[in-house]
């Protein structure tokens, strides 16, 4: 396991790959999630020859939880030091949700160092639903049962026929959750407190300069499609993609969509 440490918080980091790569990119985890989720994803920005590197936010599984809420501008602050420690001079970022938000944020006060964005499932803003939402996963969070946890959030992120399909992958999920401790559940309740406080930029979205990917599901409840093509809208190289059957979970739903999607858009980088 490799550490990093910002300011007196460690973080949790991963690189793939080696020097002779030809760019680096950053996949920025959701807010539930970890540096495995993607993992799936390694194999596509290898054929790319691209460096990954990926880290857990603070407040988040094997990084460090400080009392919160944070602020997007930390988020930030830490990937540009995580960056400089790897001497990366400049970089693409991919995330997904909360991480999608970190990018756009960075992409916003950092031009000079965001070669471009995949934004998958995120926000500029927030609504009453969003915010009731988040509001009863901290219900949750406080009763810490991880079991229940995960089955009482899982309705609100993956997609119907997906939660059909893959019941017994979620139910391994589910369990997996049992081996988390209290800590992960303080964590949590910090990070959405985080967003909450965070996600109103809709009207900086200009500022940022790089191209950008963004990929939707068609039948996210949790952050729907109207919000991304907001995002698509205000920034101005941008293309927009809204994928069919398909929750907030896209990068466990829709794999090999989003990874035909991601080699399309990068190889045009690469090739321009």
């Amino acid at each position: 396991m490799s550490y990093f440490e910002s300011d007196g918080i460690k973080l949790y980091y991963e690189v793939y790959g080696d020097d002779s790569a030809k760019e680096t990119v950053f996949l920025l985890n959701g807010v539930m999630a970890s540096t495995n989720s993607w993992h799936n994803l390694l194999d596509t920005f290898k054929q790319l020859n691209m460096r990954v590197v990926l880290h857990d936010f603070m407040g988040q599984m094997r990084s460090d939880k400080p009392q919160g809420p944070y602020t997007f501008k930390q988020h930030v602050d830490q990937l540009l030091a995580l960056s400089d420690y790897l001497n990366v001079d400049t970089f693409h970022l991919l995330g997904t949700s909360y991480g999608s938000e970190v990018a756009m944020r960075c992409a916003i006060d950092h031009p000079q160092r965001v070669l471009s964005l995949t934004l998958i499932d995120g926000v500029s803003e927030t609504n009453d639903v969003m915010r009731a939402f988040l509001n009863s996963w901290k219900t949750l969070c406080d009763l810490e049962d991880p079991y229940d946890f995960f089955w009482g959030m899982a309705p609100s992120i993956y997609g119907n026929t997906f939660m059909k399909k893959n019941y017994d992958f979620l139910e391994k999920r589910a369990l997996a959750m049992r081996k988390v401790d209290r800590s992960y559940f303080e964590g949590q309740k910090i990070l959405y407190d985080t967003f909450l406080k965070e996600v109103d930029f809709t009207d900086e979205l200009h500022h940022i300069q790089c191209p950008a990917l963004v990929v939707v599901g068609e039948e996210d409840i949790l952050k729907p499609v109207v919000f991304s093509r907001i995002i698509a809208s205000h920034i101005k190289n941008s293309e927009i993609y809204i994928i069919p059957d398909c929750g907030h979970v896209t990068v466990f739903e829709k794999e090999d969509e989003l990874k035909t999607l991601i080699t399309g858009f990068y190889a045009k980088k690469q090739r321009s």
